[in-house]
C-alpha cells in the first residue's frame, strides 16, 4: 500500500508540474515576467524531481543480494535528499537571483493578463495534485492528524511530494498576486519582489524536507504504532516469559527487527527453537513490512 500510494502521488505531481512548466515558460517568454520565469524553472525542477523519486521507488524494490544483504530500500531516502537540494538550488536560489536581476533591470511586463490566466489555471492544476497527494496520505495516516503523520512517518517520497505541492501552490498564489499588482500599478518592481518571495518559500520548504529526511538516512526505528503492535505480539507469544529488548530499523518500505527474549523456565532447547521459529513466522505474517527478523534467547538484556 505504501509503494502504491507513493507511486500515485508522484504521478499526480509529475503530470501537473510538466504541463504547468510548459505553460509558464511560454507565458514568461511572452510577458517578460520574472515571477513567471521563476515559477517555470520551479515547475521544471519539480518535474525532474518526480522522475528522481520514481527512480528511487523502483530501485528500492530490488531484492537483497550479497552486496546489499538488507536490500536497497534506503535508496529512496538518498533520492529524496537530492530532491531537497535541487529544490533549494535550482528552485529557491534561482528564483531569488531572477528577482534580484529584475529589480536592477526594471523591465516592464507585456500582456500581463496572459501570465495571470496561466497562473490561474496552474493554481487549479496544482491544487488537484495536492489533493491527490493528501488522498494517498489519508490511506496511510491511520486516524492520525496530518501534523502527527508528518512527524512520525517514514515515507520519504510522500513527504517530498507534499512539500513540493505546498511550495508550488504557495508560489503560484504569490506570483499571481504580485504579477497582478505589477499590472495594476504599472510598476514591474512588484513582479521582482514576487520572484524573491517565491525563492524564500522554496528554500524554507527544501530545508524542512532535508531535516525530515536526515533522520531516515542516518537510520530511524519503525513507526511507533508498529513497534507497539510488535511488542504486544511478542509478549503474547507461546513460550515467551519476557521481551528483554527489541530494535527496529526502517529500510525504505521494509523493516528489520532484532529482538532478545527470555524463555519460560524449564523450556528445553528443542522447544525453544520451535517456539522462536513460530514467533518469527507469526511476526512476518502479521506484519508484512517486517522483512528481516532476528531472535536471540537470553536471560538478561
Amino acid at each position: 500500500m505504501s509503494h502504491e500510494s507513493s507511486a500515485k502521488a508522484i504521478l499526480y505531481a509529475f503530470v501537473a508540474n510538466l504541463g504547468i512548466a510548459l505553460a509558464k515558460l511560454a507565458a514568461s517568454l511572452y510577458t517578460g515576467s520574472g515571477s513567471m520565469l521563476a515559477e517555470a524553472i520551479h515547475s521544471f525542477a519539480d518535474s525532474g524531481n518526480q522522475v528522481l523519486l520514481f527512480l528511487g521507488l523502483k530501485q528500492s524494490q530490488r531484492p537483497p543480494s550479497a552486496a546489499y544483504p538488507l536490500g536497497q530500500g534506503k535508496i529512496t531516502y538518498f533520492w529524496s535528499f537530492v530532491v531537497a537540494l535541487l529544490l533549494f538550488s535550482v528552485g529557491g536560489l534561482f528564483s531569488i537571483y531572477e528577482g534580484w536581476h529584475k529589480l536592477a533591470a526594471h523591465e516592464e511586463l507585456k500582456q500581463a493578463w496572459v501570465a495571470l490566466v496561466v497562473l490561474g489555471v496552474s493554481i487549479l492544476l496544482e491544487l488537484g495534485s495536492l489533493l491527490g497527494c493528501l488522498r494517498e496520505i489519508r490511506k496511510l495516516r491511520k486516524g492520525r492528524s496530518l501534523r502527527q503523520w508528518l512527524k512520525q512517518t517514514r515515507n520519504a517520497e510522500l513527504v517530498v511530494v507534499l512539500g513540493e505541492d505546498i511550495a508550488a501552490l504557495a508560489g503560484l498564489v504569490i506570483a499571481f498576486a504580485f504579477v497582478g499588482l505589477a499590472a495594476l500599478t504599472g510598476n514591474a518592481i512588484y513582479d521582482a519582489i514576487g520572484s524573491i518571495a517565491i525563492g524564500v518559500i522554496l528554500i524554507f520548504v527544501s530545508i524542512f524536507i532535508a531535516v525530515r529526511i536526515k533522520g531516515l538516512i542516518v537510520g530511524r526505528s519503525a513507526e511507533e504504532d508498529l513497534q507497539a503492535a510488535i511488542h504486544e505480539e511478542i509478549e503474547a507469544s507461546e513460550g515467551i516469559d519476557d521481551l528483554l529488548n527489541a530494535i527496529t530499523l526502517q529500510l525504505g518500505p521494509q523493516v528489520m527487527l532484532a529482538i532478545k527474549v527470555r524463555m519460560m523456565p524449564g523450556t528445553t532447547l528443542a522447544q525453544a527453537v520451535a517456539q522462536l521459529n513460530a514467533l518469527e513466522r507469526n511476526l512476518k505474517a502479521k506484519f508484512p513490512e517486517v522483512a528481516w527478523c532476528f531472535v536471540e534467547p537470553d536471560v538478561t538484556d
